[in-house]
């Protein structure tokens, strides 16, 4: 069995579930199906999972888990991950924050930046900034993450990524001390993120720091402009991407190379097991026909692999993150 992240398998015990109870109440839940909180529609139940609606309310819940000792997972949209279908220990934190109120936009400024929470959908945010005329976000239209999600993992697509838009980003940090846990407040630049393809410091040292909100820098220009090169994205993007339930590009592309080029010339492309399949679009996405577990999906991430290395003697690195246990 291959353990995954030893921090989700590990259980709550009785007297962390019930300090739980009494510090959030009814937002606290046990049990519940986590496969409706990914975009792959898969996964087993959540131990504990509490619902965030807001930034101030994510550092309030991190800061008091981490002073509790208790380790957490924050899920965004949950589109770049796949859980296991016994599910996952520990105390999940959905960060889903309304976009009402939680996204301003500077179209004034030099140059025009938008600021959002954490938990708003990247999506949202780039046709928010369409209607107001402002460019820079057209590749992030059709993604399903929250901002907070495609900070940590440097989401991108079409040329663009989170890197060459970041200003800064507001970052709770953990801190241990003498006298115990706390957390801080900064504001990192892009240089202090350390991006790299599809990464970042973050999601390099998980459970440590987490994203409340960012500033991203835009460009001014015209409504039409920005909405027509955003449409020429979202018709290459369904005319090349397959629709229907996936987490997305499944492998980061190997250096000049293609992960999809690989899985088809291993013969794989639309190869199956159980209700998973590997496109026959787009061999880098593994597609949720309706019935499958996190199971099948991982056996066809290893066939690949297995498969690729023989055919072309390239490793496949997974661009999505596994969480919990998998045999």
């Amino acid at each position: 069995m291959v353990v995954v992240d030893r921090l989700m398998t590990v259980s709550l015990s009785p007297a962390a579930l019930a300090s739980l109870e009494r510090r959030f109440g009814a937002q606290v839940r046990f049990g519940i199906p986590l496969a409706r909180y990914t975009a792959a529609r898969v996964g087993g139940p959540a131990e504990c999972l509490i619902e965030i609606e807001s930034a101030t309310a994510l550092a309030d819940a991190a800061a008091w888990l981490w002073a509790q000792g208790l380790d957490f997972l924050v899920l965004g949209g949950g589109s770049n991950v796949l859980v296991s279908d016994s599910g996952l220990k520990g105390v999940i934190l959905v960060n889903k924050a309304r976009a009402a109120g939680k996204v301003r936009f500077e179209a004034r400024s030099q140059p025009p930046v938008v600021w959002a929470e954490a938990g708003v959908n990247l999506g949202v945010i780039a046709r928010q900034a369409a209607v107001r005329g402002l460019s820079g976000l057209e590749w992030a239209a059709g993604i399903p993450g929250t901002l907070g999600g495609a900070v940590v993992g440097n989401a991108g697509a079409h040329g663009g990524d989170i890197a060459a838009n970041l200003i800064v980003a507001e970052i709770l940090q953990r801190e241990q001390s003498a006298v115990g846990i706390s957390t801080s407040i900064s504001q990192w630049s892009p240089e202090r993120m350390e991006f790299a393809y599809r990464s970042s410091r973050l999601k390099k040292a998980p459970g440590q720091a987490l994203v409340l909100s960012a500033t991203l820098r835009l460009e001014s220009s015209s409504r039409e402009a920005v909405e027509e090169k955003m449409e020429a994205f979202n018709a290459y993007r369904r005319q090349t991407q397959p629709p229907g339930a996936s987490m997305g590009s499944m492998f980061k592309n190997p250096p000049s190379d293609y992960a999809g080029r690989l899985i088809e010339a291993a013969g794989l492309k639309g190869a199956r097991v159980g209700g998973a399949q590997i496109s026959l679009l787009h061999a880098n996405f593994f597609i949720n026909e309706g019935a499958a577990t996190a199971g099948d999906i991982y056996a066809l991430i290893q066939l690949a692999r297995r498969q690729v290395r023989q055919a072309s003697g390239v490793e496949l690195e997974t661009e999505i993150q596994l969480l919990g246990d998998f045999a």
